[in-house]
This record gives C-alpha cells, structure tokens and sequence, in this order.
C-alpha cells in the first residue's frame, strides 16, 4: 500500500520521513519523529500505535531492533504491519510481517532506510535509495522528494496513488517541515511544490521563531521583517 524513507542528513544533523501511498492522508498515520530521539514509519495494515510506542522505548535508551521487537511482539496483529525506525544513534531496524502483501520488503543502509509493500516490485525502494544515494548535492527536502519521485517512476503503489508526505525535524521540538497531501491526482508532484513555496519565506521566517536557544523567539514585527529578507538576500547570492 505504501512505501518510505526514513534518513538522517549527515551535514545539517536533520531527521526526516517521506512517503506515498494509495490512500487517503498517509502523512496522518505513517510518520513520526521525537527530536534527539528517533523516527518511525508504520505502514501496511498500519498501528497508530507503533510510533508512540518505539519513540517511548527510544527514549529510554532502546536501539531501534529492541523497540522494533518490543513493539511487534506485543501486536497479535503483527503479521499484517510493516514498520522500520531509526533511534538516537542512527542506527536502523525494519519488519515485515509475513502477511503483507507483494510486493513488500525493505532495506537498510548507513544513514537511511527504505521499505514498501504492495509495490510495483523490488525495484521501487531500490530506486528510492539510489537516487536517495545519488542527489547528495541537494537540500534535505528536495533529496527525499526525488528518491520519492524515482520509487514512483520504478512503478510506486501498484494500486496507484492519492497521497504523500514530507515530515522533518532539526534541533528543535517541532517540525522544520511537516508537508501533506491528503488527496490529489499527482501527490509527489504536489509535494514538491508544497516544499518549493516553503522556501519562499516559510523557512526563513522558521529561523526567527521560538527555539531552544531563544524560547520566545523574535517579536518584534519591523525586526523579524528585516530578519526574514536578509536571510533571503543571503540565500539568493549563494
């Protein structure tokens, strides 16, 4: 029904989720990261739960294989999920019960993971990492919509397409970007141009908001506004 990515961006330390589906609002059930903590993708026959739980587990200092097996094994429901997750050491684990359907699988490399079921075959999340691997020159964002974008041009969710979404985190409590397409005819597409516009002003304006280093942020109007316009002359002479 659905395919992911789960990675840790090296050079900027973010954690993010992409996926797809043909399905209605995968961004509301799929995806769910903790800052310092980990990130989980739950798919298939999806538990709303796996997320809450690994993260909690993570938290506590499990790796990801002993909360992929925590959770799994309390699930009598087990054999019709897929989950895969990353923890607090980027370390990565995936499952796929035997009950999901073809094609389904997963696979893991150093600094991400891909996994899927109900695909067009093995060669969507091998495609996904691929490109995942090759775009190394792009911004976070864009690199995980094109490895989404490939997976869909290797032939995606066999049944098709509705939804997709973009969920990543930086140092902060809260998501740097948090991107849904609910229903559309062309998710990825609309996806990608979801990110174009937050690099409008969205992700300038971001830098100036209530972080760790400055919990209120900044509000002053006439400042933030000459804040948010240098930082975009700034972006536009590199």
């Amino acid at each position: 029904m659905t395919w992911s990515i789960i990675a840790h961006d090296v050079e900027t330390k973010m954690i993010g989720i992409a996926v797809s589906t043909c399905a209605f609002a995968v961004g509301a059930r799929v995806p769910t990261i903790a800052t310092g903590v980990g990130a989980v993708a739950s798919q298939s026959f999806v538990n709303p739960y796996y997320g809450p739980q690994a993260i909690a587990l993570m938290r506590d200092g499990a790796s990801a294989q002993e909360a992929l097996k925590a959770v799994t094994d309390a699930d009598a429901g087990r054999g019709m999920r897929q989950v895969h997750l990353m923890d607090q050491q980027f370390r990565f684990a995936a499952y796929t019960g035997d009950g999901c359907v073809d094609w389904c699988g997963s696979l893991i490399r150093d600094h991400f993971s891909v996994a899927g079921n109900m695909l067009a075959g093995p060669q969507v999340i091998e495609e996904t990492a691929a490109i995942y691997e090759a775009k190394i020159r792009l911004p976070f964002a864009q690199r995980l919509i094109e490895a989404l974008k490939a997976g869909e041009a290797a032939g995606g969710d066999k049944r098709g397409k509705q939804s997709a979404a973009l969920l990543i985190h930086d140092g902060e409590d809260y998501a740097f970007l948090d991107l849904r397409v609910d229903d559309h005819v062309d998710p990825i597409a609309e996806l990608a141009r979801l990110e174009s516009v937050s690099r409008g002003r969205y992700t300038h304006y971001r830098k100036f908001m209530p972080s760790r280093a400055n919990p209120a942020g900044i509000i002053d109007r006439g400042e933030l506004e000459r804040l948010i316009a240098q930082s975009m002359a700034e972006e536009a002479r590199q």
